[in-house]
């Protein structure tokens, strides 16, 4: 393990997306940086355990390949991604129904125009949106007049049982808020990637985005399993040493950054995931499959092994079912009543692999929503992540982003 250095012009503490992202962009500028984080490995929230052959992502995650940063900042190609289809699987009542992207899968337009999550007129409002949002630059978006996504769906003559069966399910698993409470702002943003982009997975799991950054920013310059005392201007202290630095960046996750600077915490969102081994998989489609009942706590579940066949060994199938704003209970039993009312009992068939309990899964962001937070706090001390811009991996990169170059402008 290297050593600590006495000396250097910038200590970003956390190895996130966002702390990545503000390294490498200190770094490009030829001045000495490190990362100091506390678990044993680099990735923050995005991380990928590795189960007896499975890949296991820690949380429901996914690649929405039209986030900007992702141009500018990640070898795509690197990532080998294997793509979801265009749309989602509605379940309910043990039956699916179809819902898909016309302008990409025009030979199933016709079974979404039939399934019974919403009238005619639902769907050719859900046209509308997709149209306005995608000739909507995210300036523009982040700046309109703000409400919540559920308040402004009914505002947009949306039937209930159009959101409950396809909104609340989609955006409320992505959001992490089943009651559809988050910014317009941030939904209208979410929708306008997804209509113009794509829902992904990295064929080595979604911590090979991370794992991509760190070998960029080079190992000698990231030490893990190193936690940090306290900061101060000018310094930042772990249990065996003292650092001196003319910058110090915190990029842990929000609950950790305001008992570092002593800032006011931001409310978490928690989520529950479950993972589910099978010898059938009890669809073969690469859709999200959303629940359609308008009642959870499954909000949607994924066949991962059916989009990116590395997810589960040979033979065998890898089932995740997201249950957000859930963390208490016996979640295996909860999720598995709920998907036999899907799939029937080959679920009772199932191994169950493992439970993820997630305390900070994101930060909540209610209406009024103000996207873009200082990140330059004075006395060269700084914080960046998601909490600072949207709730996203898009936002973690940006705020890292735009952290390191304030930084790099206050080293000049």
């Amino acid at each position: 393990m290297n050593q600590l250095p006495t000396r250097v012009d910038a200590v970003v503490v956390g190895a996130g997306l966002a702390g990545l992202a503000a390294a490498r962009q200190i770094k490009s500028r030829g001045r000495s940086v490190i990362v100091i984080e506390a678990q044993d490995g680099v990735g923050g929230r995005v991380r990928t355990d590795k189960v007896d052959g499975f890949l296991l992502d820690r949380g429901f995650q996914v690649l929405l390949t039209a986030y900007p940063e992702l141009k500018t900042q990640i070898d795509m190609s690197a990532l080998d991604l294997k793509m979801f289809s265009s749309g989602a699987l509605v379940m309910r009542d043990g039956k699916p129904s179809v819902v898909t992207d016309p302008f990409r899968e025009p030979k199933r337009a016709a079974a979404t125009v039939f399934a019974p999550i919403g009238s005619l007129t639902d769907k050719l409002r859900v046209a509308a949106l997709r149209w306005r949002v995608m000739h909507r630059n995210e300036d523009k978006i982040l700046n309109s007049a703000d409400i919540s996504t559920v308040v402004a769906l009914r505002g947009l003559g949306f039937s209930t049982k159009m959101i409950d069966r396809f909104f609340r399910p989609l955006f409320g698993g992505i959001q992490l808020d089943p009651e559809l409470r988050t910014s317009r702002r941030m939904f209208e943003i979410i929708f306008k990637y997804l209509s113009e982009g794509q829902s992904a997975l990295p064929t080595n799991g979604m911590s090979a985005i991370p794992e991509q950054m760190a070998k960029h920013l080079g190992a000698e310059n990231i030490f893990l399993n190193t936690r940090v005392t306290n900061i101060e201007p000018g310094f930042v202290s772990t249990a065996n040493a003292r650092i001196e630095t003319k910058a110090v960046v915190v990029a842990t996750d929000q609950p950790s950054a305001s008992e570092l600077l002593r800032t006011t915490e931001i409310t978490s969102r928690v989520a529950g995931c479950v993972y589910f081994s099978a010898d059938t998989p009890p669809t073969h489609e690469k859709f999200v499959v959303l629940d359609g009942t308008g009642q959870g706590p499954v909000l949607n579940a994924a066949v991962l092994s059916n989009i990116a066949p590395s997810y589960a060994p040979p033979g065998k199938h890898l089932i995740v079912a997201a249950l957000p704003g859930i963390i208490t209970g016996d979640l295996e039993a909860m999720s598995r009543d709920q998907l036999r009312t899907w799939w029937g009992p080959q679920v009772d068939s199932w191994s169950h692999i493992k439970t993820y309990r997630i305390t900070h899964a994101g930060p909540e962001q209610l209406p009024p929503f103000d996207p873009k937070q200082k990140v330059s706090l004075g006395n060269g001390m700084f914080v960046c992540g998601d909490h600072r811009d949207t709730g996203s991996i898009q936002g973690a990169l940006y705020s890292g982003r735009r952290c390191g170059e304030a930084v790099l402008a206050s080293l000049a």
